[in-house]
């Protein structure tokens, strides 16, 4: 499976981004070989408007078939489900620590978003 991860760095012991729309960069963690591509994020840092739609269809591209972020929105979380990405929330600690958790049953999986949009 291959899961997007909101990161505030590149390596799996950084921490995961609160802001799936803003995050720095999605870490893209291939379950089965353990091994990671780190996605820019750098076109919706300061965008405007439209930067949780623009993060979704990111990772949609990618081939994300779960996001882990601590936050996600109304717009990019439809986006999300649209193309068949499960998404967790209120995720914090490390990417790994979050991966952990994911893959032991811990996180959950959301059935809406769990902030509204612009919210920080």
């Amino acid at each position: 499976m291959k899961i997007a991860v909101s990161a505030k760095g590149t390596t799996l012991d950084d921490e995961v981004d609160l802001r799936f729309g803003r995050a720095s960069v999605f870490l893209l963690v291939d379950t089965e070989t353990g091994r990671f591509e780190v996605v820019e994020n750098t076109q919706n840092l300061e965008a405007a408007q439209g930067a949780g739609i623009q993060s979704a269809a990111t990772v949609a591209e990618h081939g994300a078939e779960a996001v882990i972020s601590g936050h996600c929105g109304p717009k990019a979380f439809r986006t999300l489900s649209a193309a068949g990405i499960k998404v967790a929330v209120g995720t914090t600690g490390t990417v790994r620590e979050a991966l952990d958790q994911f893959a032991s049953g811990k996180l959950e999986i959301v059935e809406s978003a769990d902030v509204e949009g612009h919210w920080i």
